[in-house]
């Protein structure tokens, strides 16, 4: 005798999915944006200014990633 048997999968299982993986989308665009803003802002400072800080060009990269995901 054979038995037929439906499953359905609970749809909200799925949104929850979907959602965390919009909310991680939009957290690392995030910190991508305060990266790139960093670096836009440290990069329109002249040398000048920049010694000032006590800061030099070649490490600019280095302070806007720092920045922004704090490694």
């Amino acid at each position: 005798m054979a038995y037929a048997s439906t499953i359905q999968t609970s749809d909200t299982a799925n949104l929850g999915r979907i959602t965390a993986a919009v909310k991680e989308i939009a957290f690392r665009v995030s910190r991508y944006r305060i990266y790139r803003n960093t670096l836009n802002e440290l990069g329109s400072l002249s040398n000048r200014e920049l010694s000032d800080l006590g800061l030099s060009r070649s490490n600019l990269r280095s302070i806007a990633y720092e920045a922004a995901y704090g490694n």
